[in-house]
């Protein structure tokens, strides 16, 4: 029997946010709250939200990051005198460094892309100066050919060079084995990333999105009528 599907559609909200600078799930008053858009997940999925709240209260692990997240969002805006307005004061690496020192976490793993050595040392600096102990692993450790992953060499950046492949799964191992209580992304590749999270013990964060183009901005391509927004909307991504 083909398994059915409540479909979500929070993005439609949007417009609600921009007219209104709230939704229904932001509203504390359902009397004048938005309405609920159509494909709601309060409405479709509503038993996974009632169970998956009580999983982030008590004293569990889960419950704690859950806590401690929380926390830090609020931690992270100043009020302004005299008015309802409110100024982000943190960076995402301060965000990092206030979850991680909240949580107890000491030992730090950095899985990191081979062209960000440069920002991983100055990320290593900064966790030190921080009190914690970090490990950083290139995703190019172990410098196994791409050929052995079954890629021809047409496949490859340049073809007709070495080119070793990302190993995500041994840069997890190691952090793994490190003990690491936590671990962060430093650019890996779409998919990469992936496979990083799945190997990890520890509990994962992203510090910075692989984005060649864009300065690693990814969110840059979503902003505007630019010219890669309008380019994605025109026409089918070709891969070749």
């Amino acid at each position: 029997m083909e398994k059915e599907y409540a479909e979500v559609t929070c993005a439609s909200c949007s417009a609600v946010w921009q007219k209104k600078g709230t939704t229904n799930c932001w509203s504390g008053d359902p009397a004048t709250a938005p309405a609920r858009p159509g494909n709601c997940p309060a409405d479709g999925h509503a038993a996974v939200v009632k169970e998956t709240a009580e999983l982030m209260k008590g004293e569990s692990e889960d419950a704690k990051m859950a806590f401690v997240a929380a926390r830090v969002e609020g931690l992270c805006y100043q009020p302004i005198p005299g008015s309802d307005a409110v100024n982000a004061r943190w960076t995402r690496v301060e965000d990092t460094i206030a979850f991680a020192k909240l949580m107890g976490y000491q030992r730090i793993g950095i899985a990191t892309c081979i062209g960000l050595l440069d920002e991983c040392e100055r990320l290593v600096a900064i966790l030190k100066a921080q009190g914690f102990t970090p490990f950083s692993v290139c995703c190019k450790a172990g410098s196994i050919d791409k050929k052995e992953l079954g890629l021809a060499e047409s496949d490859k950046v340049r073809p007709g060079t070495f080119e070793p492949a990302c190993n995500p799964i041994a840069q997890a191992e190691i952090c793994n084995g490190l003990d690491t209580d936590m671990n962060m992304i430093v650019g890996l590749c779409v998919g990469h990333d992936m496979l990083f999270n799945k190997y990890s013990k520890a509990p994962v964060t992203t510090l910075v999105v692989k984005d060649r183009v864009t300065g690693h901005n990814p969110a840059a391509v979503l902003y505007g009528q630019n010219f890669y927004y309008k380019r994605l909307q025109k026409g089918p991504l070709v891969i070749k």
